[in-house]
């Protein structure tokens, strides 16, 4: 697919019309006309305008397209990932994962994942099950990738909890509270720091961190993509130091920051 035809189908997906795409960076709809039929080509600038106001990388535009591949918006069922967590749960007699499964599915009851119509519940089922798979069988952390974002996003709280102290304060440490009165960077730095003081609550927080790399390219805006691509070079190799310390969690250490490198350095190239 050429420019113009690019351009243009970026443009419907985003329910654009010329006139509200040609307002928004600033051009006649003369010109978005023209570009769309390959009549002239936008120079530097408006191609990056283009770009942030359709949310998508300047090479998702400019590459000549020879067809589209079919993506998942979905790797597995979260109905199949509750059942795993459960029966892995009854196995090892994980008390604290057996109850927050179903507290965290009734929590997350009619949330989805931004802009999907997938389930929220398939997040945190994801990091439950990424933490099985590499072999960590520990209540306390599969019951906290499970409860990370009840009380942050469910109108829980703590003491609400079905878990013990433990899993509570992984969550506590998880919980993130905007406060608009306190610069940004500084609330980052106390929240990653007081995270990095905990080896479970990094562990659970790396996995959190893989599971939104791997959907931030149709969960988030373009400006979202930006700032969690800086947020994650700044403050997970901390926690990953964090993880490799613990022997534990060394193997995991490893996997969690191949396949978080890995994701930015694609992110990087394409943006």
């Amino acid at each position: 697919m050429s420019l113009g035809a690019n351009i243009r189908q970026k443009r419907e997906e985003r329910k654009f019309t010329q006139e509200q795409l040609a307002d928004a960076i600033g051009v006649s709809f003369q010109a978005i006309s023209s570009w769309e039929r390959n009549e002239y080509k936008p120079d530097t600038e408006n191609l990056i305008k283009l770009a942030d106001t359709l949310e998508v990388s300047v090479s998702s535009l400019v590459e000549e397209k020879h067809g589209r591949f079919q993506t998942k918006d979905a790797l597995y069922d979260w109905e199949h990932m509750k059942t795993y967590v459960k029966t892995t749960a009854k196995n090892f007699k994980l008390r604290d994962t057996l109850k927050a499964v179903d507290y965290a599915v009734s929590a997350h009851e009619g949330q989805k994942r931004k802009r999907s119509d997938i389930p929220y519940i398939y997040h945190p089922l994801n990091l439950a099950c990424h933490a099985i798979s590499m072999g960590i069988i520990e209540d306390d952390v599969i019951a906290g990738c499970l409860l990370h974002d009840v009380v942050e996003d469910c109108d829980k709280t703590l003491d609400e909890l079905p878990v013990g102290e433990e899993t509570k304060e992984i969550v506590r440490l998880l919980t993130y509270i905007k406060d608009v009165s306190i610069d940004r960077e500084v609330q980052n730095k106390a929240y990653y720091d007081a995270i990095a003081e905990n080896p479970k609550a990094a562990l659970v927080k790396c996995l959190d961190r893989c599971n939104n790399l791997t959907t931030m390219s149709w969960g988030l805006s373009r400006e979202k993509i930006y700032r969690m691509i800086r947020e994650t070079d700044c403050y997970y190799p901390a926690l990953l130091k964090v993880i490799k310390g613990t022997p534990e969690y060394n193997s995991a250490a490893w996997l969690l920051k191949y396949q978080m490198e890995s994701m930015l350095d694609i992110y990087k190239r394409l943006m």
